[in-house]
């Protein structure tokens, strides 16, 4: 195919990328004499209704974004059965090359690549564009470093009832897959928000969160293991990103920021009097999605693995991005000031660790005794950790992050409990009862779940109104 002409102007100059679906080609569009990247749909797909259907989603959802971080559509067509979607040229490497050659990314740059990809996933969402295989190597840099996302080719609309995709079928790379998303759920932009924190993880620290040898054992790991903590990978992290990151791989997308979230928080952390504060900034309270995890094992044959345009495509000189910053609310500084073990010998459970639950650090940690009676009983009603805001004040809500997932937690104060009583993930939002008013608030721990011990790592606050 080499030398051939497409479409009457596209003449076919080398491979520069090959996936499941289709080929990437650099060639030189005849007519404005400049270079262009084709995409051609593999030819055994080309008698696939649903597999031409695809192909024509990916070339109708970029068209309709023009956006600095997004690489652009410019043409599609078909010719002799075979269709093309004909895209910018972008001179440059993936991020999954530059990380393979580099390792662990410069903070700064961390941020910066973070902030591109946000964006334009950010502009996508907002036209009901959900990508869906958000990886490194869908990625291009420019000669100047600038970020673009490509290959939205599994993407789909939000508002789409009957679309070539239904729930039960896995599409997306294991490495950066969403738990729901794994196990065959419909997905939504937190699906694109976890993958994203995937590659920040990896970006930081040069792996990737759940490394393995197939994708089963992949996408058992993001149903059911706490990702492993950023700051103990990366310890020059700041702690503002290192929550931004751990929040965006929670297991329930509830709990996940949104991507226009995502982008104030990267933008918060350049800034060097606010990087090191910690600020919740967790989704909104939604449904507990429930994953049924086993259903990996009915789906993972169907995986479809989207294909890597890996080569390069053009940039164009437009900067800024449009739509406004989200505000971001004043933090709430809380300090761990005590144990509270009313029902305990001596009172007190691990008092000189306590100040770890507010220091900052996720990688440091309150914990409790070890208890050995059986279905996560403390042999008592429960045992806490004494936080305060200095001067009463009305919250609503606390974040906690623990590395012993499975522990049931609540709010309390007085002895009253405050907020809800959930079992907590590595990181769970408690909402607190409106108009609650105090200076000190415990959290108050009454079932360990699958432990002997329970760690808090960090608390947080987020203000009432």
């Amino acid at each position: 195919m080499d030398g051939e002409t497409i479409g009457g102007r596209y003449e076919l100059e080398e491979v520069v990328g090959s996936g499941g679906m289709s080929t990437v080609w650099r060639a030189r569009d005849v007519l404005l004499e400049r270079k262009v990247a084709l995409k051609i749909l593999h030819a055994r797909y080309g008698e696939d209704a649903e597999y031409v259907e695809r192909f024509l989603r990916e070339a109708r959802a970029v068209a309709q974004m023009s956006h600095p971080n997004i690489v652009t559509v410019i043409d599609r067509g078909e010719e002799r059965d075979r269709q093309f979607i004909v895209f910018e040229y972008v001179d440059g490497d993936n991020l999954k090359q530059v990380v393979a050659e580099r390792g662990p990314l410069p903070i700064d740059e961390v941020v910066d690549l973070g902030l591109a990809i946000a964006r334009g996933l950010a502009f996508a969402h907002e036209r009901g564009i959900v990508h869906r295989d958000v990886k490194p190597q869908n990625v291009l840099l420019n000669g100047d470093g600038r970020a673009k996302v490509t290959d939205f080719g599994i993407a789909r609309s939000l508002d789409v009832e009957h679309g070539v995709t239904q729930t039960g079928t896995v599409m997306g790379t294991s490495n950066y897959i969403a738990p729901e998303q794994a196990s065959g759920e419909r997905v939504g932009t937190e699906s694109d928000v976890y993958s994203l924190g995937c590659v920040l993880f990896e970006l930081l620290s040069g792996d990737v969160p759940f490394p393995g040898d197939n994708f089963v054992a992949v996408a058992l790991q993001h149903l059911n293991e706490p990702p492993p903590s950023v700051l103990e990978r990366r310890k020059d992290a700041p702690p503002r990103l290192a929550w931004l990151v751990d929040r965006m791989l929670a297991k329930d997308p509830a709990q996940r920021p949104t991507m226009n979230e995502v982008v104030a928080e990267l933008e918060a952390t350049r800034d060097p009097t606010q990087a090191t504060a910690v600020v919740p900034r967790v989704a909104r309270a939604r449904r507990r999605r429930k994953i049924p995890w086993p259903l990996i094992f009915a789906v993972a044959g169907v995986l479809l693995i989207a294909g890597t345009v890996a080569g390069a495509l053009l940039v164009t000189d437009t900067v800024g991005v449009p739509g406004t910053k989200p505000s971001s609310p004043q933090p709430v500084v809380l300090t761990a000031l005590r144990s509270e073990d009313p029902f305990g010998d001596d009172r007190t459970e691990h008092e000189s660790e306590v100040r770890n639950a507010t220091d900052g650090d996720a990688a440091t940690a309150w914990r409790t005794s070890r208890y050995g009676f059986g279905g996560g009983s403390l042999g008592k009603p429960g045992v806490g950790i004494v936080v305060s805001t200095g001067n009463p004040r009305e919250l609503r809500s606390f974040t906690i992050t623990t590395d012993t997932p499975g522990l049931r937690a609540e709010i309390q104060v007085g002895g009253k409990r405050v907020s809800e009583s959930r079992v907590l993930g590595r990181t769970t939002r408690l909402e607190i009862d409106p108009g609650r008013r105090a200076a000190e608030w415990v959290v108050w721990i009454t079932n360990l779940g699958p432990n002997d011990q329970a760690r808090i790592n960090e608390v947080s606050a987020a203000p009432g109104a």
